[in-house]
């Protein structure tokens, strides 16, 4: 156990400096002291808050339950990556967490893990038959890539991915069958079919690109595009899937959200949340790209990676990396 938390507090001590780092370029917003609400970006008037922020559940960061990534299910019950712990969890609606799959440890404890030094699970997506699909990045060809777990069943790899690589987030277009990942250290957005095969880079585009920590992060498919985070420059980014699946050109839709992690769009057309995990905020974007911060660490966020939403129900992970005290799971309204 003592090795354990050592390994632990190696790798939290990692993020402390790269998330740091990555932040550095924004030292005014990473500075203000946080409280809720704060005033909007723009002087436009701001239909939407959220309100009723609790914490659902407490999460054990000694045993490695950071939670990276989150997938909801239909009744009530989400599925969460714990990075640091390589697992994949069932939290239940009372908070209840129970561990469905822990991923094998690489042959050299994923010390060559890029960038973060260990390996970790991380984007999770659920089809609507209960197969999970999620992320491990460990810096080794045998382990690195897509996996999937069918209900009752056992973990296994689809698709490889670079070991030199970051896979991060994940995510699902049903109809067509395919996964599209994001890879933040390479800039690259893989497509995969969810059947299992060979990963085909989609987009390349500079918009995904690091400038030194992480680039393109959190994912979703959307009114016939592809979006992406770039927690490293701070935006999002828009691509189109042509007719045939090949990539369109990329677009800067939003800027000015230093650390963005995860997003996940409201229901009402572009506008969307998004964590900002350096400042333990989330901000709500609207279509023009303004936004406003609806939650910060006054309601309970301690580095908050990723988003969902169920109706008007907000689900929130925060995985403590930097603040080493708390990673939970938030529940807030979302009111229009």
């Amino acid at each position: 156990m003592a090795k354990k938390l050592s390994t632990l507090s190696a790798s939290a001590a990692v993020l402390v400096t790269a998330l740091t780092a990555a932040l550095a370029s924004a030292p005014a917003l990473a500075s203000t002291p946080p409280r809720t609400p704060t005033p909007p970006t723009t002087s436009a008037a701001v239909p939407a808050s959220l309100d009723h922020a609790r914490i659902a559940a407490h999460f054990d960061l000694a045993s490695g339950r950071t939670p990276e990534n989150i997938a909801l299910a239909p009744g009530g019950d989400a599925y969460v990556t714990f990075a640091a712990g390589r697992q994949v969890a069932k939290v239940s609606r009372d908070g209840t967490t129970r561990i469905l799959a822990t991923l094998p440890l690489p042959a050299d404890g994923g010390v060559h893990t890029p960038v973060l030094g260990f390996p970790l699970t991380v984007g999770i997506t659920r089809a609507h038959d209960g197969t999970l699909y999620f992320l491990y990045a460990t810096g080794t060809s045998d382990l690195t890539g897509v996996w999937r777990l069918r209900p009752g069943g056992r973990p296994e790899r689809i698709a490889a991915l670079p070991a030199d690589g970051l896979p991060n987030g994940l995510a699902l277009d049903a109809r067509g069958g395919i996964l599209y990942v994001t890879d933040s250290v390479l800039g690259t957005i893989w497509r995969v079919p969810t059947a299992g095969g060979t990963a085909t880079a989609w987009s390349t585009a500079p918009e995904l690109a690091s400038t030194g920590f992480l680039g393109a992060n959190g994912l979703k498919v959307h009114h016939g595009a592809v979006w992406a985070g770039n927690l490293d420059q701070g935006t999002v980014v828009r691509i189109p899937v042509l007719p045939g699946g090949h990539a369109g050109r990329a677009r800067i839709r939003a800027t000015g959200l230093p650390g963005i992690d995860d997003f996940a769009f409201t229901g009402h057309g572009d506008r969307l949340l998004a964590t900002l995990n350096g400042s333990s905020r989330v901000a709500l974007v609207r279509p023009d790209g303004s936004h406003s911060i609806v939650l910060t660490r006054a309601d309970g966020l301690q580095n908050p990676t990723s988003v969902a939403l169920r109706g008007h129900t907000v689900y929130v992970t925060s995985a403590a990396y930097v603040t080493a005290q708390d990673p939970n799971l938030l529940l807030a309204r979302l009111n229009d």
